[in-house]
């Protein structure tokens, strides 16, 4: 049922699959194949269970669709709603759902072992600000040469880093060894 032509560009494709993508299609009207259902209103209120032409004919009347709702019940479920405005708001409600998700980064900050106190001020306030704004700050010291013997300075300058931003975080890692790189992850406070 996909086609896609490979001259199209991207954005095309992309449009192309989120259509198909967004619900599953109900069947409606002829597509139903159960030989009774029970038969729901279009204002809620149920009309009993009766033959799928009988139904049929009650959508028609109404100008309206019949649309199986619960197809594992015993009969199957099916009720009178306009499809297309059903559709429609299913569509909306999705579209809101996506612009309230909060999308968490983990902001980087790179330091090494000998850090002078200036650029630990500005690096403490830069991770400050990524923790207010709502990130996690990932916090790597990285060893060059030998420095990867003396790891006890980079684990200084890692717990200098959490005493620094104690108010505003929780470390959700504590100081950790991986080859050359020494790293803590701190996340905001959470609010009470």
């Amino acid at each position: 049922m996909l086609f896609l032509n490979l001259a199209c560009n991207k954005s095309q494709i992309f449009l192309l699959l989120e259509v198909f993508f967004i619900k599953q299609e109900l069947p409606i009207n002829r597509q139903i194949r159960a030989k009774e259902v029970q038969l729901i209103g279009e204002n809620g209120e149920k009309l009993g269970v009766i033959s799928i032409n009988e139904a049929l004919e009650k959508a028609e009347e109404k100008n309206l669709d019949l649309v199986l709702v619960a197809p594992n019940a015993n009969p199957v479920v099916c009720k009178i709603m306009n499809y297309g405005k059903y559709k429609f708001e299913q569509a909306k409600k999705e579209k809101e759902a996506k612009k309230k998700q909060k999308v968490l980064e983990v902001k980087e900050l790179r330091v090494t072992p000998n850090i002078e106190e200036h650029d630990f001020g500005f690096k403490s306030k830069n991770a400050r600000k990524f923790l207010t704004d709502g990130n996690k700050v990932k916090i790597t010291v990285r060893f060059r040469g030998r420095e990867v013997n003396n790891s006890k300075a980079g684990e200084a300058v890692l717990n200098k880093f959490i005493e620094e931003l104690e108010d505003v975080s929780t470390v959700e890692k504590k100081p950790k060894l991986e080859g050359r790189n020494m790293f803590i992850i701190l996340a905001k406070k959470a609010d009470k």
